[in-house]
């Protein structure tokens, strides 16, 4: 089957994914997401739009990226054999860049001329600065105050690339409120503005066309698996708004196996606003937030409550409303993660096989570690690792050697202070 025709038969049923999903959006707004929608299931049916795709995927993301089969960490788990699909290694280090570029051309193609979007990690705020770099498009994007502070080295990046990064500060000032700035902005910009999302939520048609861009990891992965003759018993990913789980997963949906297993932030502990778990314990409900129904972290009014986690792009209060409608349907299972069992897998995967996780992606490392020991030699679990953690310098630095980061940084301090005086 062609892969247009494939995207066709999963789209969602006119926006939902059983009861999750919809459109709940200012009427300002419904023309501009109508124009998107139409925009794209007819561009990704058009051969032309799928050629440019994929040279731009083969010439500037690098795909496809590699699966590496983890036989020192196998060796010493003594279960099944563990591999990690290298999605970090794609152009800026992560998954997001395979969205960006997908929905940067298709607002090429629409004719828009600029692009904004939100960030709380900041890779999906490099990868949409770098797309519109490179195809000639002006980048607004909008980032949470606290989410500035922890991954200002991505802030750098995005402003390298030509991104204005707008700080925001209202509410937690972290990716939820982020995504409202971005929402305030087109509704007084449409005309000219395309609105990137990052992740699989928001209103019909994002979680279908973030699904369909992000499913060229799970296709990969399928054949790569093939190429090897392995059967995987279990795929693992790490779930915030759950762009990199949906495409990783996507190929292997309607089969019963693999296991499907999404790994949420279990943060510091499972009281109110110390964890992001939608999916697992008793903490969230259904609620409708940025435009989208689903399941949220709300507080007794209906609001949406504080979360934690130390990765930042894991701390968003909601799901995608077809990874929830999955969970509900016992498909994908999911798990938690907790900051410090992150940081160990993290650790533990550096040490054995030289690769560093993103902090997302440690989370599904952690899973995955615990379930490869669990089953049996002759096994196989796939875990993706969505971004690697060159990002993360300065969260996980000041936690494993907090002494030597101190001093490298007073020292730096006084050096560039020393370095303005002289210009002076």
């Amino acid at each position: 089957m062609p892969t247009s025709d494939k995207i066709m038969a999963r789209r969602s049923d006119k926006g939902y994914f059983g009861p999750y999903g919809g459109r709940y959006v200012p009427e300002v707004l419904r023309s501009a997401i109508e124009e998107i929608e139409e925009a794209f299931f007819e561009e990704i049916g058009d051969p032309s739009f799928n050629a440019e795709l994929e040279r731009i995927r083969s010439e500037f993301i690098g795909r496809p990226t590699p699966l590496l089969y983890a036989s020192n960490a196998s060796k010493l788990l003594g279960g099944a054999d563990l591999y990690i699909k290298m999605e970090g290694l794609a152009h800026t280090g992560a998954h997001k860049i395979n969205n960006a570029v997908g929905q940067a051309l298709l607002a090429k193609r629409m004719g828009k001329r600029r692009i904004i979007a939100e960030t709380g990690a900041g890779q999906h705020g490099v990868a949409t600065a770098a797309a519109c770099a490179k195809l000639g498009i002006e980048c607004v994007v909008y980032m949470g105050a606290i989410d500035v502070d922890r991954q200002q080295p991505n802030v750098a990046t995005m402003e390298l690339f030509g991104a204005k990064v707008v700080p925001v500060y209202s509410g937690s000032k972290t990716l939820k409120d982020a995504i409202n700035e971005a929402f305030r902005d087109w509704a007084e910009s449409f005309s000219n503005t395309f609105y990137l999302i990052g992740s699989a939520l928001g209103p019909s048609p994002y979680p279908d066309m973030v699904r369909v861009f992000q499913s060229v990891i799970g296709r990969e992965t399928k054949a790569q698996l093939a190429e090897r003759g392995v059967t995987p018993e279990v795929l693992v990913a790490c779930v915030g708004g759950g762009s990199n789980a949906i495409g990783f997963f996507e190929p292997f949906l309607d089969d019963e196996t693999p296991r499907l297993v999404g790994v949420e932030a279990g943060g510091i502990g499972q009281g109110k606003g110390e964890h992001a778990s939608r999916m697992t314990g008793n903490g969230a409900r259904t609620g409708i937030v940025h435009g989208y129904k689903s399941r949220f972290l709300l507080d007794d009014d209906g609001q949406v409550a504080e979360t934690h986690s130390i990765s930042a792009g894991l701390d968003y209060p909601g799901i995608g409303p077809e990874l929830a409608s999955l969970g509900r349907s016992g498909r994908i299972e999911f798990r938690r993660a907790t900051d410090t069992e992150a940081l160990e897998a993290l650790t533990f995967l550096a040490k054995t096989e030289g690769v560093v996780f993103a902090l997302e992606s440690a989370h599904a490392a952690s899973a995955a570690l615990s379930l490869a020991r669990s089953l049996q030699p002759g096994k196989a679990v796939v875990v993706n690792m969505s971004g690697r953690g060159d990002k993360d310098l300065f969260i996980t630095a000041p936690l494993l050697r907090p002494k030597e980061w101190k001093d490298f940084l007073e020292r730096e301090l006084v050096a560039m202070n020393v370095s303005q005086g002289a210009k002076k």
